[in-house]
């Protein structure tokens, strides 16, 4: 059996006493036991499986969720299933709806804020309550996205959905990527209808618990939605909502029903004047765990993430190549960023290439990215925010690779652990034993089997291919070299399996030609912790 302590947080190692996440275990235990996690790829299995869970309940059942926009007219399915009517109708049947959506900064700025106003307009006038919260530090944002579904009476049936996938347009995409019908602005390269890839987790059992006491801690926050004296005008013109009112006593948590280990961590800033009572420090539980689970990695690193720009973050993935020369890195990320323009040029391209110009100092060859792209050569948008370590360690949440998940917005993630020994035989050329847990490696298998086309009968890649790791590196090199062969034999002969394309970062001294400064200084990840806690490597 895993040891947990081995690569989960202790209490202690949170940094952040003031939560009663770890408080409210009676074995004191930072993480629950017992839980049943399956993956959810791509918003349409995601989306299918929350109506059919909303719709099933009734009166007296209570619905939580948290979001960083939400497009009341994206769809679950198909007509009639608009975000705002199925919550409005859960509502109507005497479900407790509660909602928190980020503020926003102005549309004007390609943000959401009218998008997320009116979601609270329609949610109010169904009976539901849906809050816009700004007790954020200024330009930072609430990135939480979470569904908690309870069910008093019936505790089989409660349900959280966390991950990457917001309740609105562009997300609702499937294995196919062709894209959401329902989309946002965004780069010309990704087309009318951008494709898109995500991962979202459904968690069963004890952990269900973690995660709605995480909502009510944010729920139930004295202060002010936001300090801004304009805003709180704008309330008062909207006639908006401001005050939350009080849930239901929350209910025992479910009992176990699976053999994974689940920890909710959590990036919360240090906000000035007024802090949150929950984090008055604010809270780096996301990087304390990635710091902690790095430091144990032997044989593969997969990563799936939207940004991967952060030099500073990106450090400590390569501390962990440098020191372990069997480890080996596996990242896909967007191949195009996801605005035209200038403006898209510091924060994904110039970050991105000094980051990845680092991993690669440490692990030369032994580090590899790719982008995706679908089946008719349109680049498929990577928003998952996946990382397996070892295939022990998964990773699955709200963050990305970048300063901004580690210090500044609110973020939310949960590390699974899987009490079962992975059943394929043993795959560990580092001779490190058989570690391999069922989670993680199903996890990584059943992603990296999509993107090197895995389901195609001309794939010469399985699952049992790509369990060992050094197979797996060069399964996904093999996949995007035959790509990139039939692109440049002018597409002659049938496509190649596969979607992965070998990233190459674009020319930057052309890019950054008359800029007055440094590339890198512009990317300035505002951190707010004050500086008895901004030491070395403390996250």
């Amino acid at each position: 059996m895993v040891e947990y302590s081995d690569w989960m947080l202790t209490a202690g190692q949170r940094g952040n006493r003031s939560t009663r996440l770890d408080r409210r275990h009676a074995d004191g235990a930072a993480w629950t036991r017992g839980n049943d996690v399956r993956p959810l790829v791509h918003g349409t299995a995601y989306f299918g499986e929350l109506l059919r869970r909303v719709r099933a309940q009734r009166s007296g059942d209570l619905l939580l969720f948290t979001d960083w926009r939400g497009d009341p007219d994206e769809r679950l399915g198909g007509a009639g299933t608009e975000i705002s009517t199925v919550l409005g109708e859960a509502a109507a049947r005497g479900v407790i709806v509660k909602g928190l959506v980020w503020r926003s900064h102005l549309d004007k700025l390609q943000f959401s804020e009218r998008e997320n106003r009116h979601l609270g307009e329609e949610l109010a006038e169904a009976g539901a309550e849906c809050l816009l919260d700004m007790r954020v530090r200024p330009g930072g944002s609430h990135h939480q996205k979470l569904v908690v579904l309870r069910h008093p009476g019936r505790p089989e049936l409660d349900i959280a959905y966390i991950g990457g996938i917001d309740l609105c347009h562009s997300r609702n995409d499937d294995a196919s990527h062709h894209g959401d019908p329902q989309t946002v602005p965004f780069a010309s390269a990704y087309g009318a209808r951008p494709p898109w890839h995500d991962v979202q987790l459904a968690i069963r059992g004890p952990a269900v618990g973690d995660l709605e006491a995480n909502f009510r801690e944010r729920w139930e926050d004295p202060s002010p939605l936001s300090r801004s004296p304009l805003v709180r005008l704008r309330e008062i013109m909207h006639h908006e909502d401001t005050e939350a009112d009080p849930m239901p006593p929350q209910l025992p948590d479910p009992e176990p029903c699976g053999s994974h280990a689940v920890q909710v961590l959590r990036t919360y800033p240090n906000r000035m004047l007024r802090g949150y009572p929950f984090a008055p420090d604010g809270e780096r539980s996301i990087a304390r765990s990635y710091l902690k689970a790095l430091r144990r990695a032997r044989s593969l690193i997969y990563l799936e993430d939207q940004y991967l720009w952060s030099p500073n973050v990106v450090g400590f993935f390569a501390r962990a190549l440098y020191e372990n020369p069997g480890l080996r890195l596996i990242a896909v990320i967007p191949t195009v960023p996801e605005q035209d323009g200038r403006l898209a040029l510091p924060m994904n391209l110039v970050g991105r290439v000094t980051a990845l110009e680092r991993l690669r100092r440490a692990g030369g060859d032994r580090v590899a990215v790719y982008g995706l792209e679908n089946a008719d050569g349109t680049p498929v948008y990577v928003h998952a925010k996946v990382c397996v370590i070892d295939d022990v360690w998964a990773s699955v949440g709200s963050d990305n690779i970048n300063l901004r998940s580690w210090t500044h917005d609110s973020e939310l993630n949960c590390v699974v652990l899987d009490d079962r020994a992975d059943p394929r035989p043993p795959h560990d050329p580092g001779g490190l034993g058989d570690r391999a847990r069922g989670f993680a490696r199903d996890l990584r298998l059943e992603l990296s089997l999509e993107h090197v086309g895995g389901g195609d009968p001309n794939s010469p890649s399985s699952a049992d291919d790509l369990c060992d790791p050094a197979q797996a590196f060069d399964a996904f090199a093999a996949s995007a070299a035959a790509l990139d062969a039939w692109y440049e034999s002018g597409r002659h002969g049938r496509r190649p399996p596969g979607r992965l394309r070998a990233y190459r970062p674009p020319d930057m001294s052309r890019m950054t030609r008359g800029l007055a400064m440094p590339p890198y200084r512009l990317l300035v990840d505002p951190d707010g912790r004050p500086a008895r806690l901004r030491r070395r490597n403390a996250y």
